[in-house]
């Protein structure tokens, strides 16, 4: 059975639980069926890794700014590619079967963003193990796990998915020929349109609500 910090983290991965959303103790206990002790070292534990915030005496989902989000790709970016380059030297044959496989599974699902999002994570998740890095692993999970602030995917931006396919697949194609420059430059490549749709959808966001506040 997951403990509480687990089940917590994982509402907020799956959306449950949102940006700005506010965690109580006693709900928390009774949702997921333990006492408030793990609970409150589970919240503590968040709070300690950004993942959550105070607004008064009340614990929130922490929301990403623009200089966050922007300080996270830049991350993201380096370790990513980084795991695509030694991907292409180190993964076994059966790896790159799998992530071959993975890109043809998910073209079926791309209609379904928030479907389609869960299998991304899959995917860069498989290329992460297909570095043999453990290291580097582990912080691309806390990367990922910082992920969950953003309170909407890219690929629901229209004609995303498709060519987050496309990319996907330039990506495994590369290392599948063991070409760790390609791999690590598809890698970049498909992590900066990602966060170029973001910002883009971002900007569309805000000014819809500026909009909305004019009328």
């Amino acid at each position: 059975m997951k403990d509480a910090y687990s089940l917590i983290l994982s509402a907020i991965d799956n959306g449950t639980y949102r940006p700005g959303d506010r965690l109580v103790e006693s709900e928390l206990a009774e949702r997921f069926g333990v006492s408030r002790t793990p609970v409150r070292e589970a919240l503590q534990r968040l709070e300690t890794q950004s993942m959550l915030t105070r607004d008064g005496r009340s614990l929130i989902v922490a929301t990403l700014d623009h200089n966050q989000l922007a300080e996270l790709y830049t991350v993201r970016t380096e370790l990513e590619a980084l795991s695509a380059r030694l991907a292409a030297r180190h993964a076994t044959r059966e790896e790159v079967r799998v992530l071959n496989q993975m890109v043809q599974d998910d073209r079926r699902i791309v209609a379904d963003p928030q479907a389609l999002s869960r299998a991304n994570r899959r995917f860069h998740h498989q290329i992460h193990l297909a570095s043999h890095n453990r290291y580097l692993v582990q912080q691309l999970d806390i990367v990922h796990r910082t992920m969950a602030l953003m309170a909407h995917t890219s690929l629901a931006a229209p004609g995303r998915g498709d060519r987050a396919m496309a990319e996907h697949q330039k990506i495994v194609d590369a290392i599948a020929a063991g070409d760790a420059a390609a791999a690590e430059q598809a890698l970049r490549e498909h992590i900066s349109t990602a966060f170029e749709t973001r910002l883009k959808e971002g900007a569309r966001a805000w000014a819809d609500t500026i909009e909305q506040d004019r009328r």
